[in-house]
């Protein structure tokens, strides 16, 4: 019977996957896994049986990840599974930066009890012009599962879009609509857009992405949207652009005394994942993912560790490790010291940490574990019978 302990309200869907081998609940002590939405895990201390922690979202600033790593705690996220209502959350703003929609709305609500308020509201409305977005020019920065399906949108829609994304993988390049230009340079990005979009993950690479240099560099009237996260734009400077002129709408779902109540900026709750569909994705591929990794070893969507697969005919050796030399050649002596053969292997890396699978024919006891356990760099060690 494994534990799990759920931290926030994890949708049903997601959590029913787990069967009767699982005991989900929010008060688990030293559970197997742990499954997350918006709570803060920094200061937590993990048992000695954790093995894992799912985010339900794409997102990990409130795990500490590598704590985790260095405990043997994979850490996974589900990303594309909340791409569908970002997307739809982005062409929104897209259109709220363009065509005065709020400023219009609250303005007739303040006509409510006034004499001739239907043929005040119609005669207001010239105050509220703006500009259409079809053949404008949308700059993407970063074409992932979420900024390559607003790439999509905005063509259908008839928009011009280039994209930037120095890590775009083969899948994600395939995924996208042939009219979208990609570049390599993220300039090409600032100097040409009529609308610029972020969604890239917050790191202290990311860090202020768009600021007063970058600002500088682009057209005058430029509009533009964050819904990944608040670090990637810097308020201040974007606050000063549109006292300056120079941008002339910011639309962000990330609050800060800042940018709140300044004019121009339209300040939204964070709530690109905020729909029934989207939470039900985010559950059930987090659960997907802990069930996958707590069974069979397999590793999908981590963010500390590398994704590795692997199907054993026989019993699965599972190793988490630091990524340096000379580990795999003791922990494969120790297992032919054992007089145990290795049938096949499957090793990967991310940066500083590894992972190594073993399907070695017959039974592995707990004395061979602590063997290679016992190895230099080597973290945790699961063996998992047939």
């Amino acid at each position: 019977m494994y534990s799990i302990l759920t931290l926030n309200k994890i949708a049903a869907v997601g959590t029913e996957r787990f069967g009767g081998n699982y005991a989900v609940s929010d008060n688990a002590e030293n559970p197997d896994a742990i499954m997350v939405r918006s709570a803060k895990l920094h200061d937590m201390e993990f048992g000695s049986d954790l093995l894992a922690i799912a985010r339900a979202g794409a997102g990990v600033n409130n795990i500490p990840v590598d704590r985790c790593a260095e405990e043997g705690i994979v850490v996974f996220n589900t990303p594309g599974a909340n791409s569908n209502a970002v997307k739809e959350l982005a062409i929104c703003a897209l259109l709220l930066s363009s065509r005065k929609i709020t400023e219009a709305a609250a303005w007739a609500a303040s006509l409510k009890g006034t004499p001739d308020a239907p043929k005040t509201v119609e005669g207001g409305k010239s105050k509220f012009a703006g500009p259409e977005i079809m053949g404008k020019t949308l700059g993407i920065i970063g074409l992932g599962a979420i900024g390559g399906k607003i790439a999509n949108a905005a063509v259908a829609l008839g928009m011009k879009v280039i994209g930037y994304d120095p890590f775009l993988s083969v899948n994600a390049a395939l995924r996208l609509d042939p009219a979208v230009k990609a570049v390599t340079d993220i300039n090409e990005i600032y100097q040409n857009s009529d609308y610029i979009s972020i969604h890239v993950p917050y790191t202290p690479d990311t860090k202020n992405t768009i600021d007063a240099e970058q600002i500088a560099m682009m057209k005058d009237g430029v509009r533009l949207i964050n819904l990944a996260r608040g670090e990637l734009i810097n308020s201040e400077a974007v606050v000063k652009a549109i006292a300056d002129g120079k941008v002339a709408k910011y639309v962000t779902d990330f609050a800060d005394d800042v940018v709140l109540g300044v004019e121009n900026v339209i300040v939204l709750p964070h709530l690109g994942a905020s729909t029934p569909e989207s939470e039900d994705n985010c559950a059930v591929m987090a659960a997907d993912e802990l069930k996958d990794y707590i069974e069979n070893g397999n590793i999908k969507n981590s963010v500390n560790f590398p994704n590795a697969m692997m199907n054993a005919t026989g019993t699965k050796v599972c190793i988490l490790h630091k990524n340096v030399p000379s580990i795999i050649a003791k922990v494969t002596s120790e297992v032919g010291d054992a007089g145990l053969n290795i049938e096949n292997m499957v090793n990967a890396s991310k940066k500083d940490y590894a992972y190594t699978m073993l399907d070695v024919a017959g039974s592995v006891d707990s004395a061979v574990a602590d063997k290679i356990g016992a190895v230099d760099g080597v973290i945790k060690v699961r063996v998992i019978a047939k």
